[in-house]
């Protein structure tokens, strides 16, 4: 089973909340500041895609169609000034 823990530790992030709702997912992680972001993210999702593709062909085949897992596109946002306490509240109140 993959770790996402370790997946993130591995690329020196701390993973702090990981959440979402039927067609996105929202995932809370402290960076240093000379990760690039892009290749973490794009790393998460090949990483991600290919474990579950694996492990769940069965669950897939009904919803996947498409040569990939994820969509190409991801938004980053930085907390700013709201404190890492605001940020999980947020994410786990989604699908209220």
């Amino acid at each position: 089973m993959i770790r996402l823990v370790a997946l993130f530790e591995k690329w020196d992030c701390e993973l702090i909340e990981m959440n979402g709702e039927e067609d996105h997912v929202h995932i809370l992680f402290d960076a240093p500041p000379q990760i690039n972001l892009a290749n973490t993210i794009n790393s998460f999702k090949t990483v991600t895609s290919r474990y579950i593709r694996k492990e769940f062909p069965k669950e897939l085949e009904t919803f996947y169609w498409k040569p990939y897992f994820w969509s190409r596109s991801y938004m980053i946002l930085t907390t700013g000034g709201a404190t890492i306490d605001v940020i999980k509240k947020y994410f786990e109140r989604q699908g209220e």
